[in-house]
């Protein structure tokens, strides 16, 4: 006899359970007095972008004097929300979140909901939730956008364009991918977008993707490389050295505008990379949910407005005094 598959709903109440049992174990084993009333869910830590976030994240809890739990998704929706459910199980009253899949945790967040868990998201939005999520984060189509235009400045009679994006399915890849293309689409049919392939946020796959890229291209290179994330612009720079050809040539811009990024712009091997503010998106929602526990207020989003760093406004950037 065969048997039925399980729901969704039901498969990831046990994947939940699971994480659950692990999280009040570890609980046990410190004491028990771990509980945090926030918890805050990152889309995947060994992302540079969201390894500085954190930082600002703990600065600011230090600050407010609050005990914030942090939980790494490793890019994989299903732990995502299996860390989400265990969270409101284990006593949270908010949780903030950069999520994996745009539309992936729309279910979930709407379960939270119900169970009074507020839910507020960082960098990337939540989309199809039947509770509105509150936003913090920067303008991903204004920030394509202004790569795109900076293409469109700096090579009036028009370029050949290649694009690297970032996380499939996540709103900040959408969202830039749809700047940067409404940009260029603005200047008309002379900047033409000769590949676009995602590279999942990675520097290795950038590497290998700008490598194949310049090999088949070798000829007529792309005058512009626009890489949605820094850590695959720093792949992308790699290939285009050791494909031999200079800074000048094949200019890379990247976005998040990361210290190795801003110090690649410094030293002329980098042109731009889009400044959004991961301290001021973390901090901001921290300081909304703490306001929320505390006083009941409800969280609002809020846009913050990008700005493309260069060369010539480098000192404006968030993080340049990290810059070595």
């Amino acid at each position: 006899m065969t048997r039925p598959l399980p729901s969704r709903r039901c498969f990831f109440g046990l994947v939940s359970g699971l994480a659950m049992t692990a999280g009040l174990l570890g609980a046990c084993s410190r004491g028990g007095q771990d509980a945090s009333e926030v918890v805050v869910s990152f889309n995947d830590l060994s992302q540079p972008f969201f390894v500085a976030m954190r930082r600002e994240l703990e600065d600011e809890a230090g600050k407010l004097g609050v005990k914030v739990q942090v939980l790494d998704a490793q890019n994989n929706s299903a732990k995502q929300i299996a860390d989400l459910e265990a969270a409101a199980v284990q006593g949270a009253k908010v949780v903030i979140v950069a999520p994996t899949d745009s539309k992936a945790l729309a279910t979930a967040t709407d379960e939270l909901a119900q169970q009074g868990v507020t839910v507020i998201s960082v960098d990337r939005n939540i989309v199809g939730a039947k509770t509105p999520v509150p936003h913090v984060g920067a303008d991903n189509v204004a920030g394509g956008r202004a790569m795109a235009d900076w293409v469109v400045k700096t090579y009036p009679a028009g370029a050949r364009v290649v694009v690297i994006t970032n996380d499939p399915g996540s709103s900040s890849s959408i969202e830039r991918i749809r700047g940067v293309h409404d940009g260029l689409a603005a200047g008309g049919p002379t900047f033409k977008i000769v590949t676009e392939q995602t590279a999942n946020s990675k520097r290795d796959q950038a590497l290998t993707v700008t490598q194949n890229v310049l090999t088949s291209m070798h000829d007529t290179p792309p005058n512009v490389i626009l890489c949605l994330n820094d850590d695959m612009a720093m792949g992308a720079l790699e290939a285009v050295r050791a494909a031999g050809f200079k800074p000048d040539q094949v200019k890379v811009l990247g976005f998040d505008a990361i210290p190795e990024a801003l110090a690649r712009i410094k030293a002329g091997e980098m042109v731009a990379s889009v400044e959004q503010n991961p301290g001021q998106q973390i901090r901001t929602a921290l300081r909304q949910a703490v306001a929320k526990i505390k006083t009941g207020a409800a969280p609002k989003s809020v846009s913050l407005t990008p700005v493309l760093i260069t060369s010539a406004n480098l000192a404006e950037a968030s993080r340049i005094a990290e810059v070595k």
